[in-house]
């Protein structure tokens, strides 16, 4: 098994998009206002046609390489090139400030490569245990999972609950639209043919993502950003990392653990681990003003996510934030089902896929050691032109999926839905997570009525009943944590 994995990943095509998508996603990381997810949402109607192998590592590697992307222009210019490098700019920027920028830079190379193998390393060493544990998920099992997924997503949001929620509520209806394929009874189509179908998540995904941040790049005003001077080889924060090893472990740690449970993702992990590192510090005051640990916590922790975020995605279907919900697309369009039965039946393409994200870590690292000058240049394109490309190039990935002008007028409405939310400063991962996990919770709740008598035999199997046990601990602490916020203001 482990052999057949390995010599897979050793294929041409395999290695062609390991490469194009490390390098690629480098690049798309390093330009402000672009982003994995509009990248992965563009890319991914040409990863249909794919193998699923080459597909997913191809956006495996553009998801990994866009967070060491993007660490670039926060450093240099205080602009993240990616939401999740925010952080990196508390401390990247001073650096550079004080003429520290190839220090900086290197140490964020450094930190990212620690998280991205460690993760990687992680996932090898849970996938037996994964293989043994997932049989055991039965239908009301994976439908609490989901449930789960459901109240971690809207608790997540702090501040914003009601909103993540709602929109979370939204995408779930939007997932009812159509024909339904137990009893083929049509739902919310009002006798219009175009929603027979329902509404496809990539269309959505591409609108929501994609085309609305083109309108968003398109509105602002055309700037250039000016950027810090690079000085010196950026090999030199390998060597400095071994000085903050408590650091790097625990956040990348924190990084693995938020990435398996589905809503949490990288800002969690990297704001604990940030917090954390600034708490055991020697010096916590030059946190937010240049501190070499304050770059290592968030680096290593938004790195180590990616590849734990394939946890769930791989032993129960469940995705755990927008981009790996894209990638379940992927799994579908090649009716390779992720969930129990995947750790049995393909263990080699598991092996393959885990090899391919150890590998793309190390291809990241190379390319960056020696192109870091000349990704600087990148930063410089004009916002406005970048707006353009991206919405032309999502019209087409649109068009090519069905080769229907509906499916584009579908993706301008969603995209302009998402440029609202944008400009509102709501999120919009919400609306997606609510279609994926209201199919399989739709899904799952079909599958377990045959088995339910009442209610509460939905949760009398052992799993059920911790997950929903867990659910319920999670909404007490959702509830009490509002209950002190509101006692702090009012005594304020």
């Amino acid at each position: 098994m482990l052999v057949e994995g390995i010599t897979a990943v050793l294929r041409l095509d395999v290695m062609l998009a390991l490469f194009v998508g490390a390098i690629g996603g480098v690049i798309i990381g390093a330009i402000p206002g672009v982003g994995a997810a509009v990248a992965i949402a563009i890319l991914l109607p040409a990863t249909f046609s794919m193998d699923p192998l080459v597909g997913l590592t191809l956006l495996l590697g553009i998801y990994g390489a866009s967070m060491y992307g993007g660490a670039i222009p926060a450093i240099l210019i205080n602009t993240p090139g990616t939401p999740v490098n925010a952080l990196t700019t508390y401390d990247g920027y001073p650096m550079t400030l004080r003429g520290e920028g190839s220090r900086a830079i290197s140490l964020a190379y450094s930190a990212s490569f620690f998280g991205g193998i460690f993760s990687v390393l992680c996932l090898m060493i849970l996938s037996p245990y994964l293989a043994k544990v997932a049989p055991l998920f039965g239908s009301r099992d994976i439908f609490m999972a989901a449930l789960l997924g459901v109240v971690l997503v809207i608790v997540s949001h702090r501040g914003k609950a009601m909103i993540a929620g709602m929109l979370l509520f939204f995408g779930m209806f939007l997932n009812t639209v159509g024909m339904e394929n137990v009893r083929y009874s049509m739902r919310y189509t009002f006798e219009q043919d175009w929603l027979i179908s329902g509404f496809n998540l990539i269309v959505v995904l591409l609108g929501l993502f994609a085309i609305s941040q083109a309108f968003l790049l398109l509105t602002e005003k055309d700037s250039v950003p000016k950027q810090g001077e690079i000085s010196g080889g950026v090999l030199h924060g390998f060597k400095e990392l071994f000085q903050h090893k408590r650091v790097v472990t625990t956040s990348s740690t924190f990084g693995v653990v938020m990435g398996i449970i589905p809503g949490v993702g990288e800002f969690l992990s990297q704001f604990f681990s940030y917090s954390l590192a600034q708490k055991f510090s020697k010096t916590p005051e030059l946190f937010g003003n240049g501190a070499p640990e304050g770059i290592v916590a968030a680096e290593s922790a938004n790195n180590a996510v990616p590849a734990a975020a394939m946890v769930p995605l791989l032993a129960l279907g469940i995705p755990g934030e927008a981009l790996t919900a894209m990638m379940l697309s992927v799994f579908y369009v090649h009716n390779i089902i992720p969930g129990p039965a995947l750790f049995s039946t393909r263990p080699e393409f598991l092996v393959s896929l885990y090899t391919c994200l150890f590998v793309v870590n190390i291809v990241i690292v190379i390319f960056l050691l020696f192109s870091t000058r000349l990704i600087t240049k990148i930063i410089r394109i004009p916002t406005k032109f970048l707006g353009m490309c991206i919405l032309t190039l999502s019209l087409v990935g649109v068009y090519s999926l069905r080769n229907s002008p509906i499916d584009c007028a579908v993706a301008a409405v969603c995209g302009l839905f998402g440029f609202i939310l944008k400009r509102l400063d709501w999120p919009v991962v919400p609306v997606v997570l609510g279609m994926v996990l209201g199919r399989i919770l739709d899904e799952k709740f079909r599958n377990s009525l045959a088995r339910l008598k009442t209610p509460i035999d939905m949760i009398d199997r052992p799993i059920s009943g911790t997950i929903f046990a867990i659910i319920v601990l999670v909404l007490l602490a959702h509830f009490y944590g509002m209950y002190r916020a509101r006692s702090r203001r009012l005594a304020s």
